[in-house]
């Protein structure tokens, strides 16, 4: 086994691409050399070693149905909005926000995260927030929509 792994290191990407095929029974498109030798080692690894249990493969499952999925890495981890509103957000409220004092509640990634509404923007974690965007956004550390992501837009499940 460590002498075909040691190999693959010395195959081209069409050899790479074969070995796959050879592995998976199935051929793939991927161009990625370091992609391609840790799947094709993980696939050796697995026929010579054994697979995952089924146990295993249950609670993976079960996790990745409960699992908020993300479509792509924050940029440079969390990064919090400004600690006081702008000048320009204190002028202007959105219509749907709820009334000042109002406390929304969502449950993410096992944990309950609570926003409280104020008259100039949203305070989450002791920080002021101009908008809801701005708290999911340093929630998930990528854009969405604050009124999704609180669940404030009508027709969406909890």
């Amino acid at each position: 086994m460590a002498h075909e792994l040691a190999t693959l290191s010395q195959l081209t990407i069409v050899g790479l691409r074969a070995r796959y095929g050879e592995l998976f029974g199935e051929e793939t498109r991927v161009g990625n050399k370091l992609w391609l030798m840790r799947r094709i080692a993980w696939r050796l690894q697995a026929l010579a070693e054994g697979d995952l249990s089924q146990r295993a493969r249950q609670r993976a499952a079960e996790l990745a149905r409960d699992a908020d999925v993300r479509l792509s890495p924050p940029r440079s981890g969390l990064v919090p909005a400004p600690a006081s509103p702008t000048p320009s957000s204190r002028s202007r409220r959105h219509p749907r926000l709820p009334s000042p004092g109002t406390i929304l509640s969502r449950s993410y990634k096992g944990e309950i995260l609570q926003v409280r509404v104020l008259r100039h923007g949203v305070e989450f974690e002791g920080t002021v927030y101009p908008s809801l965007s701005a708290v999911a956004k340093a929630i998930t550390g990528s854009h969405c929509s604050g009124h999704l992501f609180f669940r404030l837009i009508k027709g969406v499940a909890s």
